[in-house]
């Protein structure tokens, strides 16, 4: 009779609690798909945090080890767990084959803030929405979670889909010695004028004929501030042009990148030029 439970935690079939509890711990460290990014991570967190929901608890422990895996179908737990999500939830599934008395530990759930109870997910996962262009500069921001209003800090250079973290705000353990985290998921607006492209910004600049011909100045507005830039003598259409230091702050170097200006020349409308003119361009052009 397999004992794949036993096995996916590491342990022996005569393992202690303790045991059982310190094993739990050193593979949720290791797999957690906030720390452990292969794709296969979470599968294997969920299929840890299951087996110890089991075998932590002294009367599951039993029916399992009177019946080993034919109360999965004759599966070894691993195969059982990845199966079960196509047909449903997990923690449902394992309630009707073990009964009552699961402690509702959410086998999908975020490590951070420590798991109190053990299996406890104290931690609080929300979406925070932000602008663009506070996205770029960063800030103060002021969030209601958790029946609490909370003060942050964004750091400039954030991107759509990273993560923040708050520390000791998320859920209070049963035993009422410790406190998850709240985690942030960050959502960023996209920029109709800028695209990004790792730390560098690109956006399109519209300068006249007359400018991209002679040469001139032209004012550009940036994250930044507005400059004013020098266009050469037969600036091209298409043309780039680089403002250094001007794109996105890098968050662990703190280098910020630099803002690329695609030069797009504005065509007169021939009638409404000057006839003699007209007659100048189509006999030198």
């Amino acid at each position: 009779m397999s004992d794949s439970l036993y096995e996916t935690l590491g342990v022996s079939k005569d393992a202690s609690n303790e045991d059982i509890k310190k094993a739990y711990r050193k593979l949720a460290r290791k797999y957690h798909p906030d720390i452990n990014k292969d794709p296969e991570a979470e599968n294997k967190f969920k299929e840890i945090n299951a087996a110890y929901e089991i075998l932590s608890d002294d009367e599951k422990r039993r029916q399992y080890d009177a019946r080993g895996d034919s109360m999965f179908g004759n599966q070894n737990f691993s195969d059982f767990a990845r199966n079960a999500e196509n047909f449903g939830d997990l923690n449902d599934i394992l309630r009707n084959i073990f009964g009552g008395g699961f402690k509702n530990a959410d086998f999908s759930g975020s490590f951070g803030g420590g798991f109190g109870g053990f299996g406890e997910n104290l931690d609080i996962n929300a979406r925070l929405n932000l602008d663009f262009d506070f996205a770029i500069n960063g800030g103060e921001k002021t969030i209601n979670i958790n029946n609490q209003s909370i003060k942050i800090r964004v750091p400039a250079g954030v991107k759509d889909g990273e993560k923040l973290r708050i520390r000791n705000k998320g859920k209070v353990s049963s035993d009422g010695r410790s406190v998850g985290d709240i985690i942030l998921h960050l959502s960023v607006t996209p920029s109709s004028e800028y695209e990004i492209k790792d730390d560098d910004l690109y956006k399109e600049i519209e300068i006249p004929l007359k400018t991209a011909l002679f040469g001139g100045k032209v004012e550009v507005s940036t994250p930044k501030k507005e400059v004013s830039i020098k266009i050469g003598k037969n600036t091209k259409n298409g043309q780039k042009i680089r403002l250094k230091g001007y794109g996105i702050q890098n968050r662990n170097t703190k280098i910020y990148g630099d803002l690329y200006l695609k030069v797009n020349v504005l065509l007169p409308d021939i009638e409404n030029l000057d006839k003699e003119a007209v007659k100048i361009l189509e006999e030198k052009l």
